[in-house]
């Protein structure tokens, strides 16, 4: 009986080198995928014809194409492969270790975060970081990730949201700009090219009314990462409104200066997000509790208020 079985399980080696196949259309793509020869991936395949008993592939002059059954076989493996991997990583991502499976944003990441992380890493030294970059809401189911730091509000579903911070912004650009286009009242501002981020979609429109300035603005160029918008200021491109604590290198030594002395307190705030089949995960609830107190401390230090 168990031989029989045995006949209708064929090894993950053939099944993968199968899949990368049906998907590349190529035995030789299949071989750079997965980092075998050529040769390695056709006697996957020819074993796995052979064990099932059923052509999978024709080949052709112009490399191979799936049968008719093949095409059938390949829709199911894939979806099981995919299913296998889900569950590999949710296995890994619940195991009670050392490891901690971070998501942040790649500015707030480099200048805020990274600067701290040793003093995390003092009072835990067994827990080890994994960091990973992203920008906006994901899935986390599938994904590995334990916890992620977030900008905007706290409506991730399936997750909890612990607030982090505010921000403080104020709109810079470069000298040579302010002083090529001067701003002597801020409804001067209306006129100039203002940069917009994707994840502060209406921070200017907040920013003139807290002014009480209700006119209209031209459009402006849209950047997605905090960093493009930086760069775009100190070339001289126009003036963007940035959150003072990211750019206080810049502001010290001159390449960015004010181009109006407003500060506003931004509608968008940090969170530390976790899915909630993650709040029992030891790593996570470490890291949660040291960044809300360190959070806190620096908001306490700059006065900034909830």
């Amino acid at each position: 009986m168990l031989t029989h079985q045995r006949r209708f399980l064929p090894s993950t080696s053939a099944l993968a080198a199968f899949d990368s196949v049906a998907k590349l259309g190529s035995f030789s793509a299949a071989a750079n995928e997965l980092a075998l020869t050529q040769g390695a991936i056709s006697r996957q395949i020819g074993l796995l014809e052979e064990q099932l008993g059923v052509r999978l592939f024709d080949r052709t002059n112009r490399g191979v194409e799936l049968t008719a059954i093949g095409k059938t076989y390949a829709k199911g493996i894939g979806d099981a492969l995919a299913t296998i991997r889900t569950l590999s990583l949710e296995a890994m991502a619940t195991r009670d270790d050392t490891h901690l499976r971070l998501a942040i944003l790649p500015t707030f990441g480099t200048r805020w975060l990274m600067p701290r992380i040793p003093d995390f890493l003092a009072r835990n030294p067994a827990i080890i970081i994994d960091f990973a970059t992203r920008i906006g809401q994901f899935e986390f189911e599938g994904s590995g990730i334990d916890a992620a730091i977030h900008i905007g509000e706290p409506n991730w579903p399936g997750t909890d949201c612990q607030f982090l911070m505010q921000e403080m912004v104020v709109p810079v650009c470069s000298p040579s700009f302010l002083a090529a286009n001067p701003v002597n009242r801020p409804q001067d501002l209306l006129s100039k090219p203002l940069f917009d981020m994707a994840s502060r979609p209406r921070a200017w429109e907040q920013w003139f009314a807290s002014l009480g300035i209700v006119e209209g603005r031209g459009g402006g160029m849209r950047f997605e990462q905090f960093s493009n918008v930086v760069q775009a200021c100190l070339a001289g491109l126009g003036i963007a409104l940035v959150p003072t604590f990211l750019i206080e290198p810049e502001l010290s030594s001159g390449q960015l200066v004010r181009a109006w002395d407003h500060e506003v307190k931004s509608a968008s705030a940090y969170y530390l997000v976790r899915p909630l089949s993650k709040m029992a995960y030891g790593p996570a609830s470490l890291f949660a509790n040291w960044i809300i107190d360190t959070a806190r401390a620096f908001s306490d230090r700059n006065a900034i208020s909830p």
